[in-house]
């Protein structure tokens, strides 16, 4: 049997500059050295699995997170199935007065846990976290065996769809981080154990914001499980960049043995920094529980001031009128299916920051905990949503799920600045009226502020409207009477024949190429019909009343039972740009950062009217030297609502070189960039994406690797598309499933890094091409 893992208990104290001080460690990851079993349920019993002497050294070893099964690149024929997970570990008798958490951020989907052979709880859900009090049922001292089982197969009380139905996929396993928490008797609670309707654990809201004077609204809820009576206090310190900004300090309560209290102080902020997308200043509150000097436990809860308020439909942030520019986002990868690292999350966040957006809705189901806190970081505005996609089932099972998973989110997400509402509606689904109700009612109870808002798709009880473009066309909606977002566009409407824009008048080639799924290998004039779609309906978003838009999708993603990837996306699977990307990154405030694209490989086949996408006042564009013209943005009916339209300039005809442009500001020359037309293949070109979050060891850090054929002068060859080999010797895992084949070009590993720091090596060929080494450090 596997050697334990000790969980150990730090006995020095931790100081955090004024804090106060604390002589345990409390929250303990455990993501590494588990046993795991794929089952065919037709033939193995599982009656052993969950037992304490169950040899289980056969079973493969893996780290958290993981995924239940590696999956081709095109998923259309997903594995569903049991998988089983096991873990030994041991707690120190020091922690015989502790009580003890168990936290799975996610286990997809419908989960049985036993711990020492007996079982804990039967849970239903993947995306939200399971929460259990494992206290009575931990040996101190002694070797522990956590089992755990999992199934995702189709589940009615869960839903959404039938994966042979889906328009995603929900990957198996254990798929988020794995917590142990220890806590004193005395103790702030979890909000999801706690089972207080906007209570539990630490919830801060804000009844006023402004620069001048804010104030923060913190609610506490201590439990006292021990056998006697005591005397408590709170301590709240609040940090901003790691310095101390003011401590206040409750009155004392008198808390009784088996009791509890909410303790609730409001604490002035003058002179406060606000949160908001273009500066996401966050504090972090630190909250002592206090007993005769003594510190029995301690949370750090991180916010930022922020105020979303509605006047006339339009949404106001900290008091400033705003138009939030978004997008939709799937959290999946490539053959890992959900299995990303904390990195790997904060990586795709800032790919949507710096693509040009503020603003994600969460499509369609609760996201990582790690992916919140980047949008927190980043300033990316959330619509956060439970699970749902075209299904209802008349049943109380189900609706009890929807219920608890609201709360539930709620509670797990409500301290985030980036949240400005929660989606608690099953998408494209007709629904009841008196579910909504009930779920817009939770929202209410959990979240108690005058700025909290429901959504949903549906024109009915929610407090904000969300609706799909093409639903818009269709049903021919005017003006809204709530705030309202344009919650898709710019995909289903250039791709069905029956999204109101007439493609039942085109054939089935033609609707594919007028549409805006485009695979990088599709080439140019296709990437442009992209760009063209997202630029006309993101325009005609401007024509209704909505404060929100957002695109369909970010990046491209595989459907449960369709034979191609859903490609969408400004970035494809692997995280690799579109020429539509620069359209998005051109809508940028200059302030922010000064654009400018030229959207074209400039070969043969490129077409010549060439598009420039740019923030600029004007544009000149040059051939080989040759000045083509001068411009201002264009204007015409696709682009008179634009921020910042693009710059068409015609070209007579194709002459091989380098096509320059040249971006004026403020009547300066700003901002210079360089095409090439593409020569001869003459070598590989290796990059890591490391999108602010450099490579990390021993939390299985996924990234992608691109490898690029290239002309002498460094230019990406378009029409590549031939194998690359690939080979390293270093702690490093190459995840790709199947051949590594270049699509426009650049060739893509999806690589995860091992426990190992220092130098990482790979080498590269290519038919004639190669590389010898690319190296990169990981820390």
């Amino acid at each position: 049997m596997k050697q334990a893992i000790f969980l150990v208990v730090l006995l020095s104290g931790i100081v955090f500059l004024g804090s106060c001080e604390q002589k345990q460690e409390e929250k303990i990851r455990i993501n590494a050295d588990w046993k795991f079993k794929l089952v065919d349920e037709s033939s193995i019993s599982e009656d052993q699995f969950h037992l304490s002497d169950y040899n289980d050294l056969a079973w493969e070893d893996v780290s958290l997170p993981h995924t239940a099964h590696l999956e081709p690149l095109v998923v259309n024929d997903q594995w569903q199935g049991t998988c089983w997970y096991r873990k030994n570990f041991t707690v120190l008798e020091t922690d015989e007065d502790k009580k003890i958490i168990l936290e799975l951020e996610a286990a997809m989907s419908h989960s049985k846990i036993w711990l020492n052979g007996v079982l804990l709880t039967v849970h239903q859900g993947g995306y939200l976290p399971v929460v259990i009090n494992v206290t009575k049922y931990v040996k101190k001292g002694a070797e522990n065996i956590l089992a755990i089982r999992l199934n995702n197969t189709d589940n009615p009380i869960t839903g959404p769809k039938p994966l042979k139905k889906l328009d995603f996929n929900m990957y198996g396993g254990l798929y988020r981080n794995a917590w142990l928490i220890f806590k004193n008797k005395i103790h702030i609670s979890h909000p999801v154990l706690a089972n207080r309707v906007a209570g539990g654990g630490v919830f801060v809201t804000f009844p006023k914001v402004s620069e001048k004077e804010s104030v923060l609204k913190v609610k506490t809820h201590v439990v006292n499980e021990s056998k006697e009576d005591r005397n408590i206090e709170l301590l709240h310190s609040i940090f901003y960049a790691g310095e101390l900004v003011t401590k206040l300090r409750t009155k004392s309560f008198h808390l009784k043995s088996n009791g509890e209290h909410e303790f609730v102080k409001e604490i002035s902020m003058p002179n406060a920094k606000l949160w908001s997308p273009k500066n996401p200043n966050l504090y972090k509150i630190e909250t002592c529980v206090i007993a005769d000097g003594e510190v029995l436990d301690k949370e750090m809860t991180r916010v930022g001031i922020r105020e979303f308020a509605f006047e006339s439909n339009e949404l106001y942030i900290n008091g400033k009128k705003t138009f939030l520019r978004g997008v939709n986002r799937h959290q999946e990868y490539p053959f890992i299916g959900y299995a990303l690292s904390d990195n790997a999350q904060y990586r795709d966040a800032k790919k949507i920051k710096d693509a040009g957006f503020d603003y994600i809705r969460l499509s369609h189901y609760p996201q990582s905990p790690s992916f919140m806190d980047a949008c927190d970081e980043l300033g990316i505005v959330v619509i956060d949503a439970i699970l749902g996609w075209q299904y209802y089932l008349d049943n109380d099972l189900f609706r009890e799920y929807c219920y608890r998973s609201s709360a539930e989110l709620i509670r797990r997400d409500r301290n985030h600045p980036c949240v400005l509402a929660w989606e608690v509606s099953l998408n494209e689904t007709a629904m009841p009226i008196f579910f909504m109700e009930e779920l817009d009612r939770i929202v209410h109870a959990e979240y108690p502020s005058e700025n909290t808002y429901s959504c949903g798709w549906m024109d009915d009880v929610y407090d904000i409207f969300l609706q799909a473009r093409q639903h818009r066309i269709i049903h021919e909606y005017e003006v809204q009477t709530k705030p309202y977002v344009v919650s898709e566009y710019g995909d289903w409407e250039y791709y069905s024949s029956n999204a109101g824009l007439n493609q039942d008048k085109l054939s089935k080639n033609k609707r594919f190429e007028a549409s805006s799924r485009q695979l990088r290998a599709y080439g140019e004039k296709r990437l442009l019909q992209q760009a063209k779609n997202i630029q006309e309906s993101h325009n005609d978003n401007f024509n209704t009343t909505a404060f929100a838009d957002g695109y369909w999708v970010m990046y491209d993603y595989n459907r449960g039972y369709h034979d191609d990837i859903e490609a969408s996306g400004i970035m494809d699977i692997y995280r690799l740009p579109k020429l539509s990307y620069g359209f998005y990154q051109s809508q940028k405030d200059t302030d922010e950062e000064v654009v400018l694209e030229i959207a074209t490989y400039w070969n043969e086949k490129s077409p010549l009217d060439v598009s420039v996408f740019s923030n600029c006042d004007r544009v000149k564009l040059f051939l080989n030297d040759s000045l083509i013209a001068e411009q201002k943005p264009d204007d015409n009916n696709i682009s008179n609502n634009l921020a910042h339209a693009p710059f068409t300039f015609k070209v007579d005809r194709f002459k091989a070189g380098m096509l320059k442009a040249v971006g004026i500001l403020d009547d300066q020359q700003s901002i210079e960039k360089v095409v090439r037309t593409p020569e001869k293949a003459t070598k590989l070109k290796l990059w890591l994406d490391e999108s602010g979050k450099a490579p990390q060891a021993g939390c299985k850090d996924a990234l992608f690797l691109y490898i690029a054929a290239v002309d002498d002068n460094g230019t990406v060859i378009p029409d590549y598309s031939e194998v690359v080999n690939l080979t390293t010797e270093s702690d490093v895992s190459i995840m790709n499933v199947g051949e590594i084949s270049a699509e426009a070009g650049i060739a893509t590993a999806l690589i995860k890094i091992g426990d190992s720091k220092g130098k990482i090596s790979f080498s590269a060929n290519s038919g004639q091409l190669s590389l010898e080494v690319f190296e990169f450090t990981v820390h």
